[in-house]
């Protein structure tokens, strides 16, 4: 599509050709009610990016839904009817249907809501401009909030009041980084009044959980180059809020380091290099990422090859934690060193006790790590007869 003019979606984009996604449509049409793919996947579809969920907003109340979709056939889950959602299955794809809303009340955390038949009402209680975009099943664009220009543009703006969006779910001060690492053009300029009411509203933000936070701060750390959108938050005060101690500064030689060597995003290198004090605390990540942050910071400070580094850290670990270790000493990285990363990662020590059947106890183990330490500082390069017969 050219611009705004252009309130047609291309009848090729994914949704509009989802039998199963026109046949819920058609369901709840049947029933004497409107329905409209709605949020992220038009949005998506609107700036030509891939389209993930498909989410569907309607006039029919929940109780509706699940009748509607019940007699045609379909599985109906109330995973969210307080909220006004049904998940709705077909043809084994489930999509979140979710009753027209209007905001009752709001406390910076979750809002009491009522059911409304008005498009628009629904589309004001919404973060974004962009996200605030409707599609009916022939893909014809409802565009309530003016965010139609916005996602051509990739410009992340509040919908009316930017403080007051703000103050209904303090989360959207995050996500607002969150969209604009993601979907603003490098260039961009960021919205004055967004800042404004994110710089009014910092104190917010302590009232959110550890899980939200840490939520949307991986996907943060996962765009592109998240760099410049933590380098605002840092601006606004919003860094020193949910990570006290934290800097940005290593995190886009970071991201130039992937980019160079095309290696895959890692979120959690990324926050290593972010720093800050009671990480785990304060973002609650889960045991896995735990490990994995562990891993990458203790690997970033040895002094290993890039096989050494990555037989001790393992692939994904060392990867990360040798671009970082690179990215802190402004040294350049070649995809051999990424090649040898792999090559340590799959290397197997050749000793192993049976290889010393004159030993036990304490003067076994001690003579292993002796073994490996020879073995580590010669690149993994020597052979089981080479250290042991030395």
């Amino acid at each position: 599509m050219d611009g705004p003019s252009a309130i047609q979606l291309d009848p090729e984009t994914g949704f509009l050709n989802d039998p199963a996604a026109q046949a819920l449509c058609v369901a709840l049409e049947n029933g004497g009610h409107r329905a409209y793919f709605v949020g992220g996947c038009v949005r998506n579809a609107v700036m030509g990016v891939p389209i993930s969920d498909i989410d569907i907003a309607t006039d029919a109340v929940p109780d509706q839904v699940m009748g509607l979709s019940k007699g045609a056939g379909f599985r109906a889950v109330p995973t969210g009817i307080d909220h006004g959602t049904i998940t709705v299955v077909v043809q084994d794809q489930p999509f979140e249907v979710t009753t027209f809303r209007r905001d009752v009340e709001t406390d910076g955390r979750r809002a009491v809501i009522a059911f409304s038949t008005d498009l628009t009402e629904d589309a004001r209680r919404r973060d974004f401009t962009m996200n605030a975009l409707y599609a009916d099943r022939h893909g014809q664009i409802s565009d309530p909030v003016c965010g139609l220009q916005d996602a051509y543009d990739g410009r992340v703006r509040f919908i009316e009041n930017a403080a007051q969006r703000i103050r209904e779910d303090y989360l959207r001060t995050l996500r607002f980084f969150r969209f604009s690492a993601q979907y603003a053009p490098a260039d961009a300029a960021w919205d004055a009044d967004a800042l404004s009411g994110i710089a009014d509203n910092l104190e917010g933000l302590e009232s959110l959980s550890a899980e939200r936070v840490g939520s949307e701060m991986l996907k943060l750390l996962g765009a592109p180059d998240p760099a410049p959108a933590l380098s605002v938050m840092r601006q606004t005060g919003v860094l020193a809020r949910i990570l006290p101690g934290s800097d940005p500064t290593f995190v886009g030689p970071l991201v130039h380091l992937e980019q160079l060597v095309k290696a895959p995003i890692d979120p959690i290198a990324r926050l290593v290099a972010l720093g800050g004090s009671e990480v785990q605390e304060r973002l609650r990540l889960s045991r896995r990422n735990q490990r994995h942050l562990d891993s990458i910071r203790a690997l970033s400070t040895m002094t290993g090859s890039a096989k050494v580094v990555g037989h001790i850290g393992g692939l994904d670990a060392g990867r990360g934690a040798f671009l970082l270790r690179s990215a802190y000493g402004n040294a350049s990285v070649t995809p051999a060193q990424i090649d040898d990363i792999a090559t340590g990662a799959g290397t197997v020590f050749p000793i192993s006790a049976s290889d010393l059947p004159h030993l036990s106890g304490p003067a076994l183990g001690a003579e292993l790590k002796a073994l490996k330490r020879v073995w580590l500082d010669s690149d993994l390069s020597k052979s089981k007869h080479d250290l042991l017969h030395p």
